[in-house]
C-alpha cells in the first residue's frame, strides 16, 4: 500500500496543481497543511492514488468543516461504473453479474461512497454528473428493502432516485470521499 518515491511526488504534483486551479472548492484551506498530512498518513495517499487512477480526478472539498478528497471529474468515475450498489446485491444476481459493487470497490480503495447531503454540498460547488449518476451512501432503512439511492445533475438541478440494489447501468458509477 506504500506508494514509491516517484509515485508519490507525481501525485503530489497533480493533486496540488487541481487544488491551486479550483480554490473556490476549498476557499481558506492550505495545501501545506493538507500535503502534510497526506505525507504524513501513507495509507491516505495509497487510497488518494486509487481515486486518481480510477478516473475520479480528486480534489478538497470541506464537508461540515472535515477536510476531505472527493472525486471531482466531470462524469462519474470511468473504472467505477457498471457496478451494483453492495455485495448483498452482487450475489442475488442470477445472471448478468457485475464486476464487483460499489460499496465494496470503495472499501478497497479505502474511501467511502459520498452520502446525499456530501453530493448536494459537492454540487454547490461545481457541476457533476451531467450524463452520468452516482451510487450514494444508502440509508440502512432503504438498503433492508432492497433499494439503494443514486443522484446526477440535470436540468440545472439535482436529483435523488432509487433503484433495486442489484441493478447497474454503464452510466452508473460512484463518488468516494476521503477525510484527511
Amino acid at each position: 500500500m506504500n506508494l514509491a518515491q516517484e509515485q508519490r511526488e507525481e501525485l503530489l504534483k497533480s493533486v496540488k496543481n487541481r487544488f491551486e486551479k479550483n480554490m473556490g472548492r476549498h476557499d481558506g484551506l492550505v495545501w501545506a497543511e493538507i500535503e502534510a498530512k497526506l505525507v504524513a498518513s501513507p495509507e491516505k495517499l495509497w487510497s488518494l492514488s486509487e481515486m486518481e487512477r480510477t478516473g475520479g480526478e480528486p480534489d478538497v472539498v470541506s464537508f461540515d468543516g472535515q477536510v476531505c478528497f472527493c472525486d471531482c471529474s466531470p462524469e462519474s468515475p470511468k473504472e467505477r461504473r457498471s457496478l451494483c450498489y453492495d455485495n448483498e446485491a452482487l450475489e442475488s444476481r442470477k445472471e448478468n453479474k457485475p464486476k464487483d459493487s460499489a460499496v465494496h470497490a470503495a472499501a478497497e480503495m479505502g474511501i467511502e461512497l459520498l452520502t446525499e447531503e456530501q453530493y448536494q454540498h459537492l454540487q454547490s460547488v461545481g457541476e457533476f454528473d451531467l450524463k452520468t449518476s452516482s451510487w450514494l451512501r444508502t440509508p440502512a432503512a432503504i438498503r433492508k428493502l432492497g433499494g439503494s439511492i443514486f443522484a446526477d445533475r440535470r436540468f440545472g438541478r439535482v436529483f435523488v432516485y432509487h433503484n433495486g440494489a442489484e441493478s447497474y447501468y454503464a452510466s452508473r458509477g460512484f463518488r468516494g470521499a476521503l477525510k484527511v
